[in-house]
């Protein structure tokens, strides 16, 4: 039990003072604008470029995609910041010389930034409703918040993944800015998943996001959660699958960054 309590307080600990640590550098009206203006202007953005080329009655498609591809942003660059900054700040040599389980430390870094995602993504859905007409009234509304957590959640599995490599390399921000704008494409966000070639749908199957989005458009068009069970299901098992990866990769690169001194950036 005293075991069990002290791994929980190292994981709470860890996700906290790591999630902190991230934004010490952000006043409240930069963070603010980080979760309120950032997601409405890449939905104004891809909203009124999709329904210029398509029609005004698509807009629900754009609106849902984008509303969750917003979890992205905390599940890419908020856990790939929280594991690189160990190395930024030139903690990390600390972090790998303590005892504690790496387990609990990788997946706490994740913690936060899922809590953080999911209401990043909860704000979006409030502009798609409030300015932008989206109908939420044939919603399952719990259902729609399980697909946010789940999707915000398999979103940070890929981030803790890409966090691995700011262990061996300095240039993880262009790889965490190639991944984000590919799935704008990739997971169905703003293309018909069904429009794209086929090697391109192959790889959005093996991507977060995309079950998440396809799973939110059938509960907005008034599906049950029943209905959309499967691709939630799909959805958390490839969060899990990255997170797994994650993790290998974490211990790998662990080894290799001691072998070749790079636990450091200076």
């Amino acid at each position: 039990m005293k075991r069990f309590i002290n791994g929980f307080r190292l994981f709470w600990q860890g996700a906290i003072l790591g999630y902190v640590a991230l934004f010490h550098w952000l006043r409240p009206v930069q963070y603010a604008a980080s979760k309120i203006v950032m997601p409405l202007a890449q939905m104004f953005f891809f909203v009124y470029l999709g329904t210029f080329a398509t029609g005004a009655d698509n807009a629900p498609f754009y609106v849902i995609g984008n509303a969750l591809q917003i979890a992205a942003v905390s599940g890419i660059y908020g856990v790939t910041m929280s594991i690189g900054g160990e190395r930024n700040e030139g903690t990390l040599p600390y972090l790998f010389g303590t005892p504690a389980n790496r387990m609990l430390i990788f997946l706490g870094r994740a913690f936060m930034n899922i809590m953080d995602g999911a209401i990043g993504v909860v704000i979006a859905f409030v502009w798609g409703v409030v300015l932008m007409g989206l109908d939420l009234s044939n919603t399952n509304l719990w259902a729609l918040a399980l697909t946010i957590l789940i999707t915000t959640l398999s979103t940070c599995g890929l981030g803790l993944m890409l966090g691995s490599l700011a262990l061996v390399t300095v240039n993880v921000m262009f790889i965490n800015n190639l991944v984000y704008f590919m799935l704008l494409i990739f997971s169905g966000a703003n293309v018909a998943l069904e429009a794209l070639p086929g090697w391109v749908q192959a790889i959005s199957s093996a991507l977060p996001l995309t079950r998440g989005i396809a799973a939110a458009r059938l509960l907005v068009g008034g599906a049950s959660l029943s209905e959309a069970a499967p691709l939630l299901w799909g959805e958390l098992g490839i969060g899990v699958l990255y997170s797994l990866m994650g993790y290998a990769l974490f211990t790998i690169f662990e080894i290799e960054a001691k072998r070749r001194g790079t636990l450091e950036l200076a």
